[in-house]
This record gives C-alpha cells, sequence and structure tokens, in this order.
C-alpha cells in the first residue's frame, strides 16, 4: 500500500472530474452536514463540527481549518448504492418497457470506516446468496471509494465496538487522514485505481513522521467514543428475550417514524410503488425505501403480522444484532450512531441493548 502526503485536496477534486467522475463530498446544507456533488475543495465544510447526542443533531463552528472535522452525516454511501426511488419498469399501452439501471460514476469524497464496513454488509445482502442484484452491482462497479479515517467521534458514535472503525483498513480506492500543524493529507492507496489517481497529482512521498501522526489520529479518535456496546453473546441474549417487558417500555417512547431505518447505512428493505398518468395510458412500478416499522410492512391477507410498536422495535433490533448473523453472517449494525441521533425521541440502541436480558 503506496502512502503519499498532499497540501490540498484541490488537485484530487479536479482529477477525478477529468476522468469522468461525478465528486460527491460533504457539504453544508439545510443545517446540516450533507453528501452532494462538488466541482472544488472550497465547497467542502472547513471549520465545521457538529455535536450529536440522543434525538439531538446540531452544527458547531471548529477553531480550526479541519475539512473533516465532523462526525458521520445523515447521509450514507446507501444513498448511492441503493437510490430512495428507482423506476422498475413503465407499461405503456399494453408493451412493457423494461428501465435501464442507472451507474453514475460517482467518486465519493469522505467516507467513513463505519459506512465501508456498511457498504461490505450491503455487497453481501445484493451481491450474494442465489440472486444477486445486477443493478447494484452495476452502480458498485462504477463508484470509486475515498474513505477518510475518522478524528472527531461523535456522542453517538460505537464503531469501535463493533470492529469497524474509526480506521479504514479495506474496501477503499483511496484513504484519507487529515492532519494538522502543518496541514496536509495523508493518503493510503487501496486499489489500482486508486494508485493511478495519486501517480496523476502532485504529493510527496508520506515521512515516518506523517505516518505516526496518521496513526495518534485513528488512536485518539478510538478512546473518544460517545457510546459503546457489549457484543458479548448478544445473538444469544436477544434470541432469549422475546418476552422481555423492555420492548414494551421502548415501544411507548418509539413514534415508528422510520428514521433509524431511513438513516441506517445497513437496511436495505423496499417496496414497489404503482402510478398511472391521467390518461390511463401509462403505468410505472418503482421501488422505494420501506422500513419495517411501518404497520403494513409485514402484511399478510389484508393484516398485518406485527400489530404493535413493540413488535416492530423487536423485530428491528433482533434482526440487527442476532437474526442478521444467521441470514448473512456479519452484524447488521456498523455504530455509526445514526440511529441514536436522528430517532425524534431520543431512543438509544446502545442502552436498550444494555437492558434487554
Amino acid at each position: 500500500m503506496n502512502t503519499v502526503v498532499t497540501e490540498s485536496l484541490e488537485p484530487l477534486i479536479a482529477e477525478l472530474r477529468s476522468r469522468g467522475f461525478t465528486v460527491v463530498g460533504p457539504t453544508t446544507r439545510d443545517g446540516a452536514i450533507r453528501f452532494a456533488e462538488i466541482s472544488c475543495s472550497a465547497q467542502l465544510p472547513a471549520g465545521r463540527g457538529d455535536e450529536q447526542q440522543p434525538g439531538r443533531y446540531r452544527l458547531t463552528e471548529r477553531h480550526d481549518d479541519l475539512v473533516f472535522g465532523f462526525a458521520a452525516s445523515p447521509d450514507s454511501a446507501k444513498r448511492y448504492t441503493q437510490p430512495p426511488r428507482q423506476p422498475l419498469f413503465r407499461m405503456r399501452e399494453g408493451t412493457v418497457e423494461e428501465a435501464e439501471a442507472q451507474a453514475p460514476r460517482i467518486a465519493l469524497l469522505g467516507v467513513r470506516a463505519c459506512d465501508l464496513a456498511a457498504i461490505a454488509v450491503q455487497d453481501r445482502v445484493f451481491l450474494g446468496g442465489r440472486h444477486p442484484d445486477p443493478a447494484y452491482r452495476k452502480r458498485r462497479e462504477a463508484m470509486l471509494l475515498i474513505a477518510v479515517n475518522c478524528a472527531v467521534p461523535g456522542g453517538t458514535c460505537f464503531c469501535v465496538s463493533m470492529g469497524t472503525g474509526p480506521r479504514a483498513t479495506t474496501g477503499f480506492d483511496l484513504a484519507l487522514t487529515e492532519l494538522s500543524d502543518p496541514h496536509r493529507f495523508l493518503i493510503e492507496t487501496g486499489s489500482g485505481r486508486g494508485a493511478e489517481i495519486v501517480a496523476a497529482i502532485s504529493h510527496r512521498p508520506a515521512t515516518g513522521d506523517d505516518v505516526v501522526a496518521a496513526e495518534e489520529v485513528s488512536h485518539v479518535a478510538a478512546t473518544r467514543m460517545g457510546r459503546r456496546v457489549d457484543t458479548d453473546g448478544i445473538q444469544e441474549r436477544l434470541a432469549g428475550a422475546h418476552d422481555s417487558p423492555r420492548w414494551a417500555e421502548v415501544a411507548s417512547r418509539c413514534l415508528a417514524c422510520t428514521n433509524c431505518t431511513m438513516v441506517c447505512p445497513t437496511c436495505f428493505c423496499t417496496t414497489v410503488e404503482d402510478a398511472t398518468d391521467f390518461t390511463g395510458g401509462v403505468a410505472e412500478r418503482t421501488e422505494v425505501w420501506d422500513s419495517c416499522f411501518t404497520l403494513d410492512f409485514s402484511e399478510v391477507g389484508g393484516s398485518s403480522v406485527r400489530g404493535s410498536g413493540s413488535a416492530r422495535y423487536r423485530q428491528w433490533l433482533t434482526h440487527k444484532f442476532s437474526t442478521w448473523f444467521d441470514q448473512f453472517g456479519m452484524s447488521g449494525c456498523v455504530g455509526c450512531g445514526r440511529c441514536i441521533t436522528w430517532c425524534p425521541t431520543g431512543i438509544d440502541v446502545t442502552e436498550e441493548l444494555g437492558c434487554i436480558r
């Protein structure tokens, strides 16, 4: 793995755009850090941080020029690997027109280690088994991933507990570590494509001091997790807690708003919507994100299999931390903390896991 240092991200962004990539990176929008297309490094949120606690998210001003001085944003790579809305087919006057899967060449800049782990989970779901998803494969092959080793974990992060961060170790084309005094970026290459891009931009070889400084960034971040989870025996513990009174207690606070599943980087459930034009001559079917928290998600024969909020919360939490292993051989949680931050009532999954015995 080649390791170099660059003083600015401007040459990297310019090189990616010259190769036909749409560069998507963190920006400041709608009172949050949101991913959007960028054309230059000036659009990145330098000097901006965030405050994250259960049910609370606030942008803050930093007293430095760190570009990546914030924790996980509400957006994850899922928005690009599995878009919220995807047309499936259109029927026009009795003729079916299949929708061609859209797979734009996207360079996703600023992917955290927890989100790389989430992409690996999605890869297992959509590319493993007997029925791989060709549209997902097409999007993944067109995507270039530029990771950022986390320096500033949020108050709801627990990636260390889940073994997914804060340092990116695999699954990226390039990985950045932002360093200070002086401000610079250490770049590690993780693929042949990444090595070609680095070779085309201005850089210098990383020194021993650069490498040590990058390792210290990850070490400090690992000691500053806002949350932790004891995963020892968690599968068996949840499997045996079907009748725990805690499910009803947490359900009394849960709004079933689906926020947790919408911001989760691994939740993959979808439904379909059918629509026709005013004349009725054209009908279209679209795949859209769905959630196991909606009442009709598990509807069979006109009735919901999980009619209570406690049953739906139990299904979600047990699937994430227990039965996901049975299905896919891995956890469904990567410890990003988004479900805690963006829950309107501040339900803390790490607290619930500690209480359910």
